[in-house]
């Protein structure tokens, strides 16, 4: 197939070859060790064709970025329909959450692992896409607190860092996932529940963690 043939593709089909391509290669050798001709080759099409669509290899990192960011985000926004509880829709949230991972490997290297390194650019682009998939998990758990009806005095602060600690478990665990390859997603998420609904359950009925007393005979510092 001809240069002029391949040029036919609407642009934005072309952008998203490219950027698929762009994704396995920045996922496989990071981003200074990725190379625009290998990405090129691997499309199919001229290096001055990427630049021309992408502009630069920055902004061609910036658009994987962008573009799985905004596939993670739509995958709990998705979840998260017609999901009645709070309980579900925090397991329907997890579960699209592993299953991106699992799914979307290479996207998720290129969002985790390599793009708070790098420029001032690409690090914003990221910040922007952690705090987007924050908001979402923030409004799951704030929506919770709302319907709840219990005791609980919880307000937006509370949302807040319980979405901290779901998002930062979340990601911690995925490099035990890749560990794991056998773990399913829905496995994950399972034992994720195991360890914060049940203490969520009770914080929205109204129970709170106190330090127990200490032993007799116990120093201060020791209690």
């Amino acid at each position: 197939m001809t240069e002029k043939r391949r040029q036919r593709l609407p642009r934005q089909v072309r952008e998203q070859q490219i950027i698929d391509v762009a994704v396995q290669v920045f996922s496989k050798r990071g981003y200074h060790a990725a190379s625009v001709d290998e990405i090129a080759e691997l499309a199919g099409i001229s290096k001055p064709m990427v630049y021309l669509y992408l502009e630069s290899k920055e902004g061609l990192f910036i658009a994987c970025l962008r573009r799985e960011a905004e596939r993670l985000v739509a995958a709990f926004q998705g979840a998260a329909e017609g999901v009645l509880t709070p309980e579900l829709r925090l397991r329907a949230g997890l579960r699209a959450f592993f299953s991106f991972v699992s799914e979307h490997r290479d996207g998720w290297v290129v969002l985790h692992r390599h793009a708070a390194e790098l420029s001032e650019a690409i690090a914003a682009e990221s910040a922007q896409a952690r705090r987007a998939v924050m908001a979402e998990v923030t409004a799951l758990v704030r929506t919770g607190i709302e319907e709840n009806g219990g005791p609980a005095r919880l307000g937006d602060e509370d949302a807040e860092f319980v979405a901290h600690a779901i998002v930062g478990a979340a990601d911690a665990l995925t490099d035990w996932m890749a560990e794991h390859p056998a773990e399913s997603p829905e496995g994950m998420t399972r034992r994720l529940m195991n360890m914060i609904w049940v203490g969520m359950r009770n914080v929205l009925g109204g129970e709170t963690w106190t330090p127990p007393p200490p032993p007799p005979g116990a120093s201060a510092a020791e209690g």
